[in-house]
């Protein structure tokens, strides 16, 4: 039984929720699983967006724009990490009395209420495996729940409902939401030097992931990742490792580069127990593929049914999302916004044969490029043609003195582009067939993906 902790304790007795940011990537899926669970769930945001529309169509009520009126039936306010304690709607929630909830405060509470929760973190890949793992216990009717960072195509939504005890959760570090969680089962991708702006030092990160771990009777570590092992070398918990190399209990061999992917053996403790083929670029997504399997194969499934749903994977929302091919040029969009995803998905583009590999990067937050700026640099280095928006501010002010044209005066055949119908013309105008374009960031700057591809049919 999993101890339960105060903060739970306010969704007993109550019906009526409402969500103040509820169209965001990481509340949709939390009013889809409350409004599932028989809750009355209404919400708030900025703008209408095809998130609010789904949830509209769920009988959720949506309201655009935010106001002190909109909270008036709620007995409790849940909000998302971005919204700050001024707003209009927190405020009308303080003078009524009405309690709130940070939305990683009530995601801990949700995983509570089941008894198999395997919670994926991890600075890279999150979002992929967890969608991964997802898409394989659908497909084998195992009737999981999900909480996911972007959209799953066979889905539709960034969230599944099922009727069984597991829940597949992705689990962010940053500020360390994911201690509010109760995982049973962990995964640690990898440790990379992410978010160091509120951790501080890389000590105090493998410190978190390890603490999250820690909450888990069983964690599945990357073997082949010094930081991961060392953060997780004298934790009380079941340890199984993945990873390339034969010292690991999963690992892949005889891996080959496919036109779509890569195919490989999978070993447990030397025996092969299965064939993946992966159609998702990249080498990294071998592990990703291997520790999915390693899970599911845990979870009761088949080798063959992992294998079969994983053919059937063409990849999470944002994450080389493929928007079609266009007069012979492939319009691409990619979350990646950290060093090693940007190489990450350049170096895959690069794999897949294409004439040129032209891309736009939005930098996001002034103190993420202040300290990796060297690093994105190299990475855009892969790219034939390299555009770069403004930098994203979120919630910060430059006091680091950073802008784009920094990292575009590193980068020969790069330049910066602010006007998103502008840089629509100048990447259709560049590429040519058999080219493939890429925009990459955290922001919107998927919109722009959009555009062209509209352009382009």
């Amino acid at each position: 039984m999993k101890e339960i902790r105060e903060t739970d304790k306010l969704l007993n007795g109550i019906k009526r929720i409402h969500m103040i940011g509820i169209g965001g990537s990481g509340m949709c899926p939390l009013a889809e699983i409350l409004n599932e669970k028989g809750f009355i769930v209404s919400g708030s945001d900025k703008v209408e967006t095809e998130k609010t529309d789904y949830l509209k169509g769920l009988g959720i009520t949506v309201y655009c724009g935010q106001s002190a009126e909109n909270i008036k039936d709620a007995e409790l306010v849940a909000f998302s990490a971005a919204v700050p304690e001024d707003n209009v709607e927190r405020l009308e929630a303080k003078r009524l009395g009405i309690p709130e909830m940070e939305r990683s405060v009530l995601l801990g509470a949700i995983t509570r209420k089941y008894n198999n929760v395997i919670g994926v973190c991890g600075t890279h890949g999150k979002t992929t495996v967890t969608s991964m793992i997802t898409q394989i216990l659908l497909l084998n009717k195992m009737e999981p729940t999900a909480v996911i960072g972007g959209k799953l195509p066979i889905s539709g939504s960034s969230s599944v409902v099922g009727k069984s005890e597991t829940l597949v959760c992705e689990s962010c570090e940053f500020v360390n939401s994911f201690l509010e969680f109760s995982p049973d089962i962990s995964v640690l991708l990898n440790i990379d030097n992410d978010h160091l702006d509120f951790f501080g030092t890389m000590d105090n990160l493998m410190l978190s992931f390890g603490k999250f771990v820690s909450l888990s009777n069983t964690a599945y570590i990357n073997g082949d990742d010094e930081r991961c092992k060392k953060a997780t070398e004298n934790l009380n918990v079941k340890k199984i490792t993945f990873g390339i190399e034969k010292t690991n209990d999963f690992y892949a061999d005889n891996i080959e580069k496919g036109k779509y992917g890569y195919s490989f053996d999978v070993f447990k403790r030397g025996e092969k127990i299965g064939h993946l083929d992966m159609h998702i670029p990249g080498k990294h997504n071998i592990l990703n593929g291997l520790v999915s399997f390693a899970v599911c194969l845990n979870e009761g499934v088949s080798p063959q049914g992992i294998a079969d749903a994983v053919y059937k994977f063409s990849g999470a929302g944002r994450r080389f999302e493929i928007y079609g091919n266009f007069g012979g040029i492939t319009v691409v969009d990619d979350y990646a916004h950290h060093p090693t995803e940007i190489k990450a998905t350049l170096s895959g583009a690069k794999s897949l044969n294409y004439n040129k590999v032209i891309t736009v990067f939005q930098p996001y937050t002034y103190s993420r490029v202040a300290l990796l700026k060297e690093g994105m640099i190299d990475a855009l280095k892969i790219a034939d043609k390299v555009f770069l928006t403004p930098i994203v501010a979120s919630r910060e002010v430059n006091t680091y003195g950073v802008s784009s044209e920094d990292i575009a005066e590193k980068i020969e055949n790069a330049e910066v582009v602010a006007d998103y119908e502008e840089l629509t013309e100048k990447m259709i105008a560049y590429a040519a067939e058999g080219d493939i374009i890429i925009t990459m960031g955290a922001g919107d700057i998927y919109k722009v993906a959009q555009k062209i591809s509209e352009k382009l049919k």
